[in-house]
């Protein structure tokens, strides 16, 4: 039996999944031959096996249909591809409405800024977000940079070349591109400088263009930092900022320039604020418990 299911108003890939896992998966449960051509998928086998595959492949397809969203161009933006990053190494999806919502704002919005405590996947998604745009080729390279605050961001006093130096405070960011892309490639793109992790002082007088740039652990930077990082932004690119405003290691007597542009931009049109509690908090149950513990602390 042979059946032909037209797959128009979607995205093609994002039904067929990264790398054909999702065609492969209906293939190796029912059995049946899958292949896709001009925006139609094709299943031959049993007549029984094929009816279970269709069946599957419908529900596939209303659930993206019924979720997709619009973006600021007025382009539909599929469910699978807001609710969802595909990398090379895995493919992550939303684990609460809160991480769906933020990974929509990426797809849809210039600016992002992710604001929500640890454990809320806010520098994890940025980061395969933006290996996604990168191999996607929607982005020439990727520049992912976080204030190196405890060390004075001079860093100048401390032992070693500068590698050295600033490793402590940007292996987090190693760490997530590590679940994202195999480290042949992320050595490579270090090297030709397609990937670039650095501290935040490092922007200084640049302009990115054709890049995904993320701000991490941004409520460490100044009004003076925040304002220098986003005017480094350039044509062609995609600026995600993260952090906790309730874990500022600043001074006290100096004010965070994450707080400050949650009241200075938040009218303009482009950028997006998305806000991430501990409902999104997707590590040990416990970490949860702990946050809300901290909350009711911070609220007495």
């Amino acid at each position: 039996m042979k059946v032909s299911i037209p797959i128009s108003g979607v995205e093609p890939t994002t039904i067929s999944g990264f790398q054909d896992n999702f065609l492969k998966e209906i293939q190796a449960r029912f059995g049946v031959a899958v292949s896709m051509r001009d925006d139609v998928i094709h299943l031959k086998g049993a007549e029984e096996d094929v009816r279970s595959a269709e069946k599957m492949v419908r529900a596939r397809l209303r659930e993206d249909r019924q979720n997709a969203v619009i973006d600021d161009s007025g382009h539909v933006i599929p469910a699978e591809q807001s609710s969802s990053i595909s990398t090379p190494k895995r493919s992550i999806r939303a684990k609460s409405p809160g991480q769906a919502d933020y990974i929509a704002a990426m797809d849809r919005h210039d600016i992002v800024v992710s604001i929500g405590p640890a454990g809320t996947g806010k520098t994890y998604l940025a980061v395969a977000e933006a290996v996604a745009y990168l191999i996607d080729r929607r982005v020439e390279r990727l520049v992912l940079t976080r204030p190196a605050v405890e060390a004075g961001e001079s860093l100048g006093f401390l032992p070693g070349a500068i590698e050295e130096k600033v490793d402590p405070y940007l292996r987090p960011l190693y760490d997530a591109l590590n679940d994202f892309l195999p480290y042949d490639k992320i050595r490579r793109y270090l090297d030709t400088k397609t990937i670039e992790v650095a501290p935040l002082a490092y922007m200084r007088g640049r302009t990115l263009n054709d890049a995904f740039v993320i701000l991490d652990e941004a409520q460490n930077t100044t009004g003076i930092q925040m304002k220098m990082f986003l005017t480094r932004m350039g044509w062609r690119s995609k600026v995600v900022v993260t952090g906790d405003i309730t874990q500022v290691d600043l001074p006290p007597n100096i004010f965070s320039g994450l707080i400050e542009i949650q009241h200075l931009l938040a009218n303009i049109s482009g950028i997006e604020f998305v806000y991430l509690s501990e409902k999104d908090v997707v590590r040990h149950n416990l970490v949860q418990k702990i946050i809300k513990a901290y909350e009711a602390k911070n609220k007495t």
